[in-house]
Order: structure tokens, then sequence, then C-alpha cells
């Protein structure tokens, strides 16, 4: 049943929550389907929305997501909601299983930014801070995010990005890099194999939400002398158990 007309902020609530509840992209004409606006508001309204980061228009140039400011916002919530001290003891947990720092990161425009993260007690380690940005191509957690992305979309960022060489296994060439974003599709995890640093690896998984799609990853990140590349899968039940736990915490907030 289509919705009655409101008032401007109502009707900008209303975009926002039909794009975000989404599983797939929406033109404004789709988006005037659900909520029965007047199609010059509706096309007004999302053009609103993109230019100030809410909405993103696809590459097709007509049909809309979820914007980076709408994720910043909705990340934000998680971050400060009354659910973050359990989702810090979740990370805290599995830190303490694996003797390994662990963190999660969501996308940021062509960086991930940590919103959360657990340091081991091990004496050699890397400490980022929360907030701190890593690119997307040589790092597990972007790596896994662009696998998430449809394969037109994730070559048109591929094509943005400089892919320069920041330690000795860095993928430069992009249409290796496009190969190996198609395996992790395939896997569900990333891997940084000495990519962004010299003698660190990190393993990601991913985290969703209840429509099963991602918003964060989950990972895990030691020097090589501790964890070997050969052995990360022993890793992975545990990573993906917390993901799992954090996917559930984010469906009751």
């Amino acid at each position: 049943m289509k919705r009655e007309r409101g008032s401007t902020i109502e009707r900008v609530l209303d975009i926002l929550d039909t794009v975000a509840a989404s599983t797939k992209p929406l033109s404004a004409t789709d988006i005037n389907k659900v909520l029965n606006l007047p199609k010059a508001t509706a096309h007004r309204l999302c053009a609103k929305l993109e230019a100030r980061g809410y909405l993103l228009k696809r590459i097709d140039g007509k049909s809309y997501q979820p914007g980076n400011r709408l994720f910043d916002v909705a990340v934000g919530v998680l971050a400060n909601s009354r659910f973050g001290a359990t989702r810090h003891a979740i990370l805290t947990e599995l830190s303490e299983k694996v003797g390994e720092t662990c963190n999660i990161a969501y996308p940021d425009g062509l960086y991930m930014a940590y919103s959360d993260r657990v340091e081991t007690n091990a004496p050699l380690r890397l400490q980022f801070p929360i907030g701190m940005r890593v690119p997307l191509y040589c790092t597990a957690s972007g790596k896994l995010y662009l696998s998430t992305l449809p394969k037109s979309r994730r070559k048109a960022v591929i094509n943005k990005l400089k892919l320069e060489a920041r330690a000795k296994n860095t993928i430069t060439n992009p249409d290796m890099l496009l190969a190996e974003i198609d395996n992790i599709e395939r896997q569900q995890v990333s891997i940084d194999n000495q990519e962004l640093y010299d003698d660190i690896i990190a393993i990601a998984v991913p985290i969703t939400d209840k429509q099963g799609r991602f918003y964060s990853s989950l990972a895990i990140q030691a020097p090589v002398s501790r964890i070997s590349i050969n052995h990360s899968e022993r890793y992975l039940p545990v990573l993906r158990e917390a993901a799992n736990d954090l996917a559930m915490l984010a469906e009751d907030e």
C-alpha cells in the first residue's frame, strides 16, 4: 500500500529508509512507486541527497544506493549504541582466543576505517587508532569490501585507485587485483599477505546485516612470525563465529 504524502523531512526520511532497506539499487521512479511522491519531488529530493552524500548514484546514472554519509551515520549509531560494550566484548574474546589484534572496519570512500579494535598483549604489534583509514586495495578488509560490489562497480572503483606498492606483496596490477577479488568473493575470506606492511598478515571475514549485505569486516592482524599464511584457515571458525555474533547483535539494535 502506498504511503500518504507528508512534510519534506518525512519524505526525505522515507526515501532514506526505502533505499537502505532495499536489496538492490533503486531509481527515483522506483522510490516514487513505493512512497507515492510527486515525480518531480522524488527526483529533486534524491538529487539533493546525492549531493550531500547520503545517496550514491550507480554507474548507470539512474539508480541509487546508500552513500558514504548515510553509511557513516549507521556506523556512528552502531558504535554509540547500547550494545557498544557487548560488541567490544565479542572483539576482546576473539582477540584472547587467537592471541592477536582484532579489528572491525567499515568502508569510507576509497578507504576502510577502523570502528573498533582490540590490541594483542604480545610485545610485537601494530597500533592503529580507531578512526584510522587504510587503503582498499592492499588490506584484507578493503579487498573483502571490494568483493561485495557488483563486478562493474568494483572495476570502476579499482580504476580510481592509485595502486602504489606499499609492501613486498602489494598487488599493483589491476587485472591481478580483480582476479584476487573474484577469488575472495568465492571464498568469503580475504587475506592481506604482507601487502600493506612487510611482515604483517591480516585475515578478514564479512559482518552482514539481516538481509545478508556487507556492512563491516572483522579481521585479525599479526606478524608473520606468529601466523603462517599456510595455516590461516585454522582461524576461520572462530572468526566466522564472532562475525555471526556481531551480525546478530546488529539485528537487535
